[in-house]
């Protein structure tokens, strides 16, 4: 199993990623995660769409809170051709009930949960806490990667800017 460290930390705490890394110019590798209704979803799910990917480590802080609000607010100014999805640890119903408190209705929220499948696929699997490192990636219609975001502080935003250019540059 791959470990890399230091790319990340949590309030100034050094972390471990487990799993592959990935690159802008790979193809984005597929992984298995869990609907709200407890379906299997795969990267192939989406085939044909550009992807705005976040990965956040629990939709219940503030800060994956105000992350994934933001996404559910862009996206309803990107169209059809994109579809944001937000994957983190937290059980399904959890998403679902975060979801609906929220009001979040135009971006996909899937649980990782289960096998880790996305997390170990793109390198994000933080080991201290079996939580996903907060990531976006921009991945095209094809499945190939065009943008990759890795927030070196788990407790900050990520650059909302850079992923809406990035995404203007595949569209």
């Amino acid at each position: 199993m791959t470990e890399r460290k230091g790319l990340v930390t949590f309030k100034g705490n050094l972390l471990t990623l487990l799993g592959n890394e990935v690159k802008v110019g790979d193809a984005a590798p597929d992984f298995t995660v869990v609907a709200n209704d407890l379906s299997p979803v795969n990267l192939s799910s989406f085939k044909g769409k550009t992807l705005i990917i976040s990965a956040v480590p629990s939709l219940d802080t503030p800060v994956c809170d105000m992350s994934t609000r933001r996404f559910n607010q862009e996206a309803t100014f990107l169209g059809n051709e994109v579809t944001v999805l937000t994957i983190s640890m937290d059980l399904p119903f959890a998403q679902a009930r975060w979801c609906g408190a929220a009001g979040i209705q135009n971006i996909v929220t899937l649980s990782d949960h289960r096998e880790a499948s996305f997390g170990m696929a793109y390198g994000l699997l933080i080991k201290e806490l079996r939580l996903l490192a907060r990531s976006v990636f921009v991945i095209d219609k094809n499945g190939k990667i065009h943008y990759q975001q890795l927030v070196p502080e788990i407790a900050q935003e990520p650059d909302y800017d850079s992923v809406l250019d990035a995404l203007k540059n595949v569209k």
